[in-house]
């Protein structure tokens, strides 16, 4: 019996030191030779690095699409910007220093279309408000029935090919700028993005035509539109728009010069070059996304300043002006109608220093009356 419980005693005393001794035992490596330990992930791995520390993180991938704009990464697709997803930081008139296609939003956004907007419609309300107090000029010399030629052939068809072509470009920058803003919720999203291509498509092929016309313009027009000093008086005077008599001009007054040299000249030749920046005409231009961005933010801005001046140009040359409008569809404008409004001009025919018709006339039964009559008659 005694040799039964001593076995008992140590088959116990075995069992209570079996953990002890599994715990003083040291472990084995729960990986092969062959494996290696895996290492913590560090901010500069690789992407397959990244994918052996922890699997499915994507950190190094995005972290190079990010800074792409400094360092172009490898791409099979053909571009002077192959590799670029994202463009490097700048900091635009307007914007914060963030990447550049951010910065052009934020001027686009936050400047030129809340601010080109507002300029345009307080535009449209002074003149409004004007011709509200005012009405239409002119009128107070008599007609005399001899008529005097303003405008030859080729200048009335340089100004309304050109006039035509600007409307064009206007109106559908106008709505593909703001156009979500008054049109979208009228017409509804399929309505307005067809509207939206096809004038963009306008806009596309009107601007060479505008190109163009622009430079005949600027040829025909410039001799009579150089500064001299009566258009210094005229400017003190303010052409006499808030009084009852106009200061005497020659063929074109101050303001129509400035119209001429600031509503026509500089912004078209401005819009037309960074126009053809965007449509990649102009080579070795607009190839990057930063080019097409500043142009495009310099577009806008000359022609949005283009449009302000011009609706002051259209109002004077249509309902502003008496006979002004007839004077640029039929070329010609009674005595009367040079006397008040450009009595140098005028004073200089009378004197033979200018011929009252400077183009061969065509026979017509809608001709004016005796063109070749001389003023002085």
């Amino acid at each position: 019996m005694s040799r039964l419980i001593s076995s008992l005693l140590l088959a116990a005393a075995a069992l209570l030191a079996q953990p002890a001794a599994l715990a003083a035992e040291p472990v084995a490596p729960a990986a092969s030779a062959a494996t290696e330990a895996v290492p913590a992930p560090r901010p500069n791995d690789t992407q397959a690095e990244r994918a052996r520390a922890q699997p499915g993180n994507n950190a190094p991938f995005w972290r190079g699409v990010r800074d792409s704009g400094q360092q172009a990464g490898y791409s099979s697709l053909p571009g002077a910007e192959k590799g670029v997803l994202i463009q490097s930081q700048v900091q635009y008139p307007g914007s914060r220093l963030t990447t550049a296609g951010e910065a052009w939003r934020q001027v686009r956004n936050q400047w030129i279309l809340p601010y080109g907007g507002s300029l345009l419609l307080i535009v449209s309300l002074a003149i409004g408000l004007f011709y509200w107090r005012k009405g239409a000029l002119g009128g107070h010399q008599p007609d005399t029935g001899r008529m005097i030629e303003r405008f030859t052939p080729l200048e009335r068809a340089a100004h309304w090919v050109n006039a035509a072509a600007f409307v064009a470009l206007a109106l559908s920058g106008i709505v593909m700028a703001f156009g979500k803003f008054f049109l979208l919720p009228l017409v509804g999203h399929s309505v307005f993005g067809l509207l939206t291509l096809a004038l963009k498509n306008v806009h596309n092929f009107a601007g060479p035509l505008f190109a163009v016309s622009l430079l005949v313009v600027i040829l025909v027009f410039v001799r009579d539109n150089i500064a001299n000093r009566a258009d210094f008086v005229w400017l003190s005077k303010a052409g006499g728009m808030f009084g009852d008599e106009e200061v005497p001009s020659h063929r074109f007054n101050a303001g129509e010069k400035g119209m001429f040299w600031w509503g026509v000249t500089v912004p078209g030749v401005i819009v037309v070059a960074s126009g053809l920046v965007l449509d990649r005409l102009v080579p070795g231009w607009g190839e990057l996304r930063g080019e097409m961005q500043v142009a495009h933010m310099v577009h806008a801005v000359a022609a949005i300043l283009m449009m302000s001046v011009l609706l002051g140009h259209i109002y004077m040359g249509t309902i502003g002006m008496k006979g002004a409008y007839a004077a640029m569809k039929t070329g010609y404008v009674d005595e009367g109608w040079a006397r008040e409004h450009h009595e140098l001009w005028y004073d200089d025919i009378k004197a033979g220093k200018i011929p009252a018709v400077r183009s061969k006339p065509v026979a017509s039964s809608a001709a004016p009356r005796s063109p070749q009559t001389s003023p002085s008659a």
